[in-house]
């Protein structure tokens, strides 16, 4: 029997979130699952389909969730289902819902400078997300993030040359995570702000081994 992936997507359509589901519903097909697509967080409050999933992936920036929608949302992943996802789809996804963002572990507040050249660190070498990847090149945004300090931080990124904010010059901030949300396993990647970063074959890399370590 396939595991279930439930792939929710919407929101602010700059981060092209349908663009992203494509490139990610192929590869977790490829690796057994049966991938459910929905375009409404009225999902999330679907009991029988969240407690038959091994992972949720929200792709959704800058919306705003019902508090049953949210409420579920969190039990599924707090009973054992996993959470993975990327960039504000799911690290900017409701600003006014904290107890989203304590789940998240992370919360975007800037991209200093928009579109930059800047490098992501892998920093747990031994970890199965990041093992053999070594530091590699993005021209994409720099997240800079409110950062829960319980993640267990997987590859961090150091602002230099920021000119729109530059007391942030030196900064290390964490660009991937893993943590725990009750028996849920949680993983996030701070990349992929349009579909095309996916074509850096490490921040996709990252983001597939993410989803099958988050899945239960």
């Amino acid at each position: 029997m396939s595991k279930k992936a439930l792939m929710v997507w919407g929101g602010w359509e700059g981060h092209e979130p349908k663009q992203c589901v494509d490139i990610f519903v192929p590869i977790l097909e490829k690796e057994g699952f049966q991938v459910i697509l929905s375009d409404t967080m009225d999902s999330y409050k679907d009991t029988d389909l969240m407690a038959g999933l091994s992972l949720i992936v929200p792709v959704w920036t800058m919306g705003t969730i019902e508090n049953e929608q949210a409420q579920g949302l969190s039990q599924a992943v707090a009973a054992g289902v996993g959470l993975a996802g990327w960039h504000g789809g799911m690290g900017d996804s409701f600003r006014d819902n904290t107890s989203y963002q304590f789940m998240v572990g992370g919360q975007w507040v800037a991209h200093p400078d928009g579109i930059i050249d800047y490098t992501v660190n892998i920093v747990d070498h031994d970890d199965p997300v990041t093992a053999g990847i070594a530091d590699f090149a993005m021209h994409s945004e720099q997240y800079y993030m409110h950062v829960d300090p319980g993640n267990k931080v997987l590859a961090t990124t150091t602002l230099k040359g920021i000119q729109s904010a530059p007391w942030v010059n030196g900064t290390v901030m964490p660009v991937v995570w893993k943590r725990m949300w009750g028996e849920g396993k949680v993983f996030y990647s701070s990349l992929g702000h349009v579909a095309a970063d996916f074509q850096v074959p490490e921040a996709r890399e990252i983001q597939r081994r993410g989803m099958l370590w988050a899945a239960r």
